[in-house]
């Protein structure tokens, strides 16, 4: 009942604790992983989509900030077919124990799998894979752990290419020879090595990885996997490459979470509903959209449950979401439950689960170079008001005209 790949007993991990700073104030009441995407899914969808279409079904979650409304997304792991007798989903929450009766909060995720290296030895992998849960891409798992036996690897690290390689500064840099091993590597450099990423997925040989943790482990030195884990493998000479081929995003920041949504609008991501592929959710059965005849849609998605009847262009309307009559959207991303009231503006911005603009307020700027502004959850910009660019509302606030330095100050920028 276990997974077996290539006659290999097969593990994977999927590291969904951390906060996301990054992306706030869109999660500032929810787990990075549990960010609505595209409307109808969560971050995490994509990672467990591919676990499970690759024929991978031991999956354990860990997860640390907020759980709860993950967990309440994961149902279990049912909508994956992960709720199983014997393996499937198990959620990882933080943990006391004997040798430590107060417990104890990773930091960083190399310290995460150190935290859970006994229990990893109980289950018995021949092979771990470990993944982040909030990535945007399509790959065969399968087709990785093949290229990974076929090295005789410690590690394979999934990588892509950047556009910009001066982007590379944000994630782990890897040089590759003509075989595929990696030469150097380094993480979040401040010169970048060149346009070559990992993707956070890694498949590393059982023995290997929790040995070098203990080792790690007596030094003090885990933290970030990046820091001295990986080093410490590339270092033996068998850590390798596999490189995705299509589309692939990390969601880490607010600029980069606008971005995906144009580009999945604009056709470069790729198919959410192929049948031999499709990207699962755990979603509640809702009618279907309702566009009035006053609507204007210009290459938008609209989810089930929503009504429109303002214009909507190059944007994404969640589920029971309302733009009403006289409303404009432009470039940006109406969550789930969220108002829009008439005459209303909103531009280069994402309005969370459940909050309301309204009548005749403005949000956002209207440059393709604005910064993108947020108004959280619950949150109620009222009417007349005007927020712009690069400004955020928290979960709850309420912003009225005249009040808007105080109650939607500027967001941090980006590092």
């Amino acid at each position: 009942m276990t997974t077996r790949i290539a006659r290999q007993k097969v593990l994977a991990i999927v590291l969904a604790g951390g906060r996301g700073s990054r992306l706030s104030p869109l999660t500032d009441e929810r787990a990075k992983p549990a960010v609505p995407f595209l409307g109808t899914y969560r971050l995490i969808d994509f990672t467990l989509s591919n676990l499970v279409h690759s024929g991978v079904q031991d999956v354990w979650v860990i997860e640390q900030y907020l759980p709860h409304g993950l967990n309440d997304h994961l149902s279990g792991g049912r909508p994956w077919d992960l709720d199983r007798t014997r393996g499937g989903l198990v959620v990882m929450p933080p943990f006391s124990s004997p040798d430590n009766e107060d417990g104890e909060f990773s930091q960083g995720n190399a310290h995460a799998l150190a935290q859970h290296a006994h229990l990893i030895r109980e289950f018995g992998p021949d092979l771990v894979l470990v993944l982040s849960a909030d990535h945007i891409y399509r790959l065969d798992h399968a087709e990785v752990i093949r290229a990974h036996l076929e090295h005789g690897a410690s590690v394979t690290m999934v990588t892509t290419e950047l556009d910009d390689p001066a982007g590379a500064t944000r994630f782990g840099n890897v040089r590759v020879d003509d075989q595929g091993r990696v030469t150097e590597f380094a993480y979040k450099p401040d010169e970048p090595l060149g346009p070559t990423v990992t993707a956070e997925v890694f498949v590393y040989r059982a023995d290997v990885l929790l040995g070098a943790l203990e080792t790690l482990e007596r030094r003090g030195e885990l933290g970030d996997y990046g820091e001295y884990l990986l080093p410490e493998l590339v270092a033996r000479g068998d850590a390798y490459a596999f490189a995705l081929e299509g589309y692939w995003m990390d969601v880490g920041t607010l600029d980069a979470y606008l971005q995906t949504h144009r580009d999945f609008l604009d056709g470069k991501g790729f198919a959410l509903d192929d049948p031999e592929w499709p990207f699962i959710t755990s979603s509640l059965a809702r009618p279907p959209a309702h566009v009035a005849r006053t609507a204007r849609l210009d290459d938008a998605f609209v989810c089930g449950g929503a009504v429109v009847a303002g214009e909507v262009t190059r944007s994404v309307i969640g589920p029971n979401a309302v733009v009403e009559a006289g409303a404009v959207v432009r470039d940006s991303v109406v969550q789930p439950g969220a108002a829009v009231r008439a005459g209303a503006v909103v531009s280069r911005a994402v309005v969370d689960t459940s909050a309301e603009v309204g009548a005749g307020a403005r949000v956002g700027g209207q440059s393709a170079n604005s910064r993108p502004t947020v108004v959280g959850a619950h949150a109620r910009v009222e009417a007349g008001a005007d927020i712009g660019p690069g400004r955020v509302v928290a979960p709850h606030a309420a912003v009225r005209p005249g009040e808007e330095d105080e109650t939607a100050p500027e967001a941090e920028r980006s590092k």
